[in-house]
């Protein structure tokens, strides 16, 4: 076995203390130490996990070969930065920026040094999207849900950038990386300066349609995606992991069967138990080791964040109220 990767992580708030955690069991890793601005937070997580808390970001950097990186969205871009500048491969916690030159940065600076750049598109990993992966065909219309109660973590954004990117990512996946030739979207801003609800419809070069609904003030925590395709439909709960597809039976003869069951064949979509944070570390690791690519480049990170800012600005305002005349 290889030696232990020697990594840091770079902020240990709600997510950051889960990429310690993580990488604190990881037995292809070496948890060096982490860093935070606040320092009593980052003292706290390092004495719970026997890990050592770096007061000066530069210090933890001359000490690991690569960072997960997972501070506030606007100081993605400077953080990253400073890491690629300095040589150290980086696993940026999604968006992987606030904005596209941002982004065309982090991509510059990576590709500048030959560095590793992933970005942290956690439902890559999700098991219920691993078990579909064999029966994923040339999806034509996909349809995801992402709901969520409040919280004022993340609320520095707007919930497109905050959680409908996680499905917006996915969608440009199973369209093969497909053109966006028309984007309507609505929303509102209901308890933050951002967006909290949004729903957007997407049209791609290749005929396939998105319908995407994020809110993050639900009563309910709801994480789904629907994929039909012309040999079926999938089915998936993201948040159980859980999935199945249907599909006309090869048997069926049209116009024969008394029942639903008669024509289609419902198969459960299954795949082994595994930790999508988990899955997620251990393929930078591996990536920065060279054993295999990055999964979620840059540029596939750009793009979602692209898509994701197209939603975002095409979402009208609510037109003010105009007083009666007289």
């Amino acid at each position: 076995m290889s030696t232990p990767l020697p990594v840091g992580v770079i902020g240990v708030g709600a997510l950051g203390r889960h990429h310690a955690r993580h990488l604190a069991g990881l037995a292809e890793a070496r948890l060096v130490g982490v860093c935070d601005t606040d320092r009593e937070r980052a003292r706290a997580v390092a004495a719970e996990l026997g890990t050592r808390a770096f007061d000066e970001l530069d210090d933890l950097l001359r000490a690991v070969e690569a960072v997960t990186v997972a501070v506030p969205t606007p100081a993605h871009a400077s953080v990253g930065l400073r890491a690629l500048e300095r040589g150290v491969p980086v696993l940026m916690e999604k968006p992987l920026a606030s904005t596209i030159a941002e982004a065309d940065a982090l991509i510059a600076a990576a590709a500048r040094g030959g560095l590793q750049l992933q970005v942290g598109h956690i439902e890559r990993y999700n098991r219920a999207l691993r078990a579909a992966e064999p029966y994923l065909d040339g999806p034509r219309y996909l349809e995801s849900q992402r709901l969520a109660p409040f919280q004022p973590r993340g609320t520095d954004v707007a919930v497109v950038l905050d959680l409908m990117i996680h499905d917006l990512d996915l969608v440009l996946r199973l369209t093969g990386g497909a053109e966006a030739t028309e984007v309507r979207a609505s929303g509102l801003a209901l308890l933050s300066n951002h967006l909290d609800l949004a729903n957007a419809r997407v049209e791609f070069s290749n005929g396939a349609v998105a319908l995407a609904t994020a809110s993050r003030v639900s009563r309910e925590r709801v994480r789904r995606l629907r994929v039909f395709q012309p040999n079926g439909y999938l089915s998936l709960d993201l948040a159980s992991g859980a999935g199945e597809f249907m599909r006309v039976r090869s048997d069926w003869v049209p116009g024969t069967g008394q029942a639903l069951t008669d024509v289609v064949e419902r198969i459960l979509l299954e795949a082994p138990e595994a930790d999508a944070l988990g899955l997620e570390l251990l393929s930078f690791v591996h990536a920065v080791r060279g054993e295999r690519e990055v999964v979620v480049s840059g540029e596939e990170g750009r793009a979602a964040l692209a898509l994701a800012l197209r939603v975002a600005a095409a979402v009208r305002p609510a037109p003010l109220a105009v007083p009666a005349a007289g």
